[in-house]
């Protein structure tokens, strides 16, 4: 995503991170190694108001610096697999900017943050923009798919109607036959977790996103 927007971020051994500020619901820095330093990360982001670290570990204590605990989540995981019921639903991989911003406007459900997904999404070999069909070839549902070594990460998960459990039964065809063999990975709190332990998740460890500001 933040290739996307033209920001580039640094890995170092203990984290990702950006010195400039990341597009809305990106994080500034995620922890990729426990026992992160906390004051060595934060000097690599901006960390005024609204600056935010995805703490993969759930091992840091980042309100000494002004952050608050934005919500707890978990890792999950699911093997690979078809989802556990026919979907009965069309899907398509959005691969141009008509089908792609038909895809945001649908995500956004109208909050005013469609612009996020930019054209530019479209150039990453490594990621895909599902979307579940209607009848009448509205999109109704849909995913991001990131694509890496071993894994297909899951995320922006949503349906028109329904919530996430109208959503998982096509994300998890599309995951089974684009990537064939691969489990699926992600994260989710509340009611999302619960909804992708249904559709056959397990969660395997926690994280936290902090806030500032």
């Amino acid at each position: 995503m933040c290739r996307a927007h033209a920001m580039a971020g640094e890995f170092e051994a203990d984290a990702w991170a950006s010195p400039v500020r990341t597009p809305v619901f990106y994080p500034d820095a995620v922890t990729l190694a426990p026992d992160a330093d906390a004051a060595k990360l934060l000097a690599r982001i901006d960390v005024g108001a609204g600056a935010s670290v995805k703490d993969s570990f759930a091992d840091l204590d980042l309100r000494p610096h002004g952050f608050r605990v934005l919500f707890e989540a978990q890792w999950i995981h699911r093997p690979a697999g078809a989802p556990a019921a026919p979907t009965g639903s069309a899907w398509a991989v959005a691969d141009d900017p008509d089908a792609l911003r038909a895809w945001a406007l649908a995500w956004d459900g109208g909050d005013g943050n469609a612009d996020l997904f930019r054209p530019e999404l479209l150039a990453d070999p490594d990621v895909f923009v599902v979307s579940g069909l209607s009848a009448d070839g509205r999109v109704a549902a849909g995913a991001v798919l990131n694509r890496s070594e071993g894994v297909v990460g899951v995320s922006n998960v949503f349906a028109a109607q329904g919530g996430p459990d109208a959503a998982w039964p096509v994300v998890l065809e599309a995951v089974h036959r684009l990537f064939p063999g691969v489990p699926a990975v992600g994260y989710e709190h509340g009611e999302d977790l619960a909804a992708a332990v249904r559709h056959g998740f397990e969660p395997v460890g926690p994280l936290r996103v902090w806030l500032r500001g």
